[in-house]
């Protein structure tokens, strides 16, 4: 477990001990559902690779996919790798 420390500035401080209070529950746990909600948000925006697995047979994918998994995910195959080749022609 990662123990960690974080400055705030008292008006957030103050709110954040009268949300605990007013929920029932310890500030730590506030702020760890605050930072779990702020990830899960990034992640969704970004796109896990799962989901873009998912994407690829969704759309009729591509018959190689099996064989060639981690091309499109993080190599040649990949979206970015393919634009970047067409840019650089």
């Amino acid at each position: 477990m990662l123990r960690t420390q974080i400055y705030l500035p008292e008006d957030l401080k103050l709110r954040l001990q009268l949300y605990a209070q007013r929920e029932e529950i310890p500030v730590s746990e506030v702020i760890r559902k605050a930072v779990a909600k702020e990830i899960r948000k990034e992640t969704t925006k970004t796109g896990s690779p799962l989901a873009r697995i998912a994407a690829l047979a969704v759309k009729g994918g591509h018959r190689d996919l099996s064989t060639n998994l981690f091309g499109y995910l993080y190599g040649d195959k990949s979206d970015y790798a393919t634009k970047k080749r067409k840019t650089t022609k």
